[in-house]
């Protein structure tokens, strides 16, 4: 796995440190800047890297709205970030159905692409998002009316209840938003356009920062609206990047064009995308549903324990939506290698891939390990709460040089169209093994919440080994999509 950024030819023994940082820096900026190369010829250093730092930008933005919302929210006490914790628990299915279809989103407009076929990946974007707005239109149906017993089926006090019904309420009903995001974002990366991606989420994060605590504290013109305030401005946010993304898909200013003739239901096209997200979709279901499992496990031990996993977990966020943005950039590679009938290529480009989030991932570790109490001191003052934080971040970054593998391979799989191999992998990872061993460590060993904290460590650190050891088979490397 080489770091080089050209080809070794051009890579003379004699070339000064000071050409080899211009180099870099060229490369980042104009990864920034969105400029346009071949993903299939290119140097694979320089390949990966000019996806990677507009994806990684793209996913910081998102980090950084996920601890500043927290941040607001935590101002209000412990019962409005359990209200948080609880929703965004529930909300993980809503995520689990957008990452499902931008998966496939991605593998097919990713392959097309690699296969120098515009139209084909024209086509498979505007069918993934007939199918994401059919899906989050259901969801607002069925789940925003009953938000309140939502919240008591996850053993939300009434308390509770009472402040944080309309929080939730209003984060379900608007998940629209959520779902063409991740979904339109994943067809900009497939395109190799990760630039657009990364102005797109910048853009309704920004909106979602400042219009945070305008609404939540009512400041200026603004109405108090208390914990519903964060979601009135994160619905806001994110419709505003949604309509950035339509608008720059109809005019073409990425390698994805649509026209109208695309949104014409294309059952054979549609019935690929349902087959890649569907077992997508459960793939990231069997992963975050997990999640589900962990907070009604502490949900046993108070709103404090929850209070405190919930700023730990945010900042955790933090630091590996991030590496996610790395993964992608393999993902895409991947598609498109394939598509170009490069395999071994596709291959190379996920190990270097690992190896820039190790590196990534391995420092914001140490750093969570050595500062994980003025960290989550920033966070919450409350002596009951920030233990609970504090523990989180110390226990569940040990394990963050085996996620930052663990999720290239992941998302690896998903780009060459292989959906089945992680969706496996994750239910005896985490279903089998992360769930049993965290409510036995936390009420039968007494560990209390350190036992799931220390439950999610051991897990992502065996999906990382398992992934490894199937990667390196390459059945990866004749999937048809």
């Amino acid at each position: 796995m080489s770091l080089t950024l050209e080809p070794s030819s051009a890579a003379a023994p004699s070339a000064s440190s000071g050409e080899q940082n211009s180099g870099l820096w060229t490369t980042f900026r104009e990864a920034v800047r969105g400029s346009a190369i071949d993903y299939t010829t290119a140097p694979i250093g320089r390949a990966v890297i000019m996806l990677a730092v507009p994806m990684v930008m793209e996913m910081a933005m998102e980090s950084i709205f996920a601890v500043a919302d927290v941040f607001w929210v935590a101002h209000l006490g412990a019962n409005a970030v359990a209200t948080v914790g609880l929703t965004e628990s529930m909300l993980t299915m809503i995520y689990t159905a957008a990452m499902g279809l931008s998966i496939g989103a991605m593998a097919l407009v990713s392959r097309r692409i690699g296969q120098r076929d515009a139209d084909g990946a024209s086509r498979a974007a505007a069918q993934s998002i007939l199918l994401g707005v059919i899906v989050a239109a259901a969801i607002a149906v069925l789940a925003a009316p009953r938000a309140s017993t939502l919240l008591h089926v996850m053993g939300a006090s009434p308390e509770v209840i009472s402040s944080g019904h309309l929080f939730t309420q209003i984060m379900l009903g608007g998940n629209v938003t959520v779902v063409l995001l991740f979904l339109i974002n994943a067809v900009f990366r497939g395109s190799g356009d990760a630039a657009i991606a990364m102005r797109v989420l910048w853009l309704g994060n920004l909106l979602n920062i400042v219009l945070g605590p305008c609404f939540i504290f009512g400041l200026g013109p603004f109405p108090e609206l208390g914990v519903a305030g964060a979601a009135v401005a994160t619905n806001i946010g994110r419709g505003c990047a949604v309509i950035y993304q339509i608008v720059t898909l109809v005019r073409g200013n990425g390698r994805v064009r649509l026209r109208r003739e695309h949104l014409r239901v294309d059952v054979s096209l549609m019935r690929s995308v349902l087959r890649l997200s569907g077992s997508g979709t459960i793939q990231i279901l069997i992963g975050t549903a997990s999640y589900i499992g962990l907070v009604r496990i502490i949900s046993v031990f108070g709103s404090d324990a929850l209070a405190g996993y919930t700023i730990g977990i945010r900042v955790i966020i933090f630091a590996l939506l991030p590496a996610f943005g790395v993964s992608n950039a393999a993902a895409t590679m991947v598609g498109q290698n394939l598509g170009a009938g490069h395999p071994d290529r596709a291959e190379r480009a996920v190990w270097t891939a690992a190896l820039y989030n190790m590196i990534f991932l391995g420092s914001i570790g140490l750093v969570f390990l050595l500062a994980a109490r003025p960290i989550a001191g920033l966070f919450t003052a409350d002596p009951a709460v920030q233990p609970f934080a504090v523990s989180c971040l110390r226990t569940v970054s040990l394990g963050f040089l085996f996620y930052a593998v663990g999720m290239v391979l992941t998302q690896s799989f998903n780009g060459a169209g292989d959906t089945w191999t992680p969706t496996l992998i994750n239910l005896g990872v985490f279903w089998l093994w992360e769930i049993p061993l965290a409510w036995w460590l936390a009420v039968h060993a007494d560990f209390g919440p350190r036992g799931v904290f220390i439950a999610l460590t051991v897990a992502y650190s065996t999906l990382a080994v398992v992934s490894a050891a199937l990667f390196r088979r390459g059945g990866w490397k004749t999937q048809r999509v």
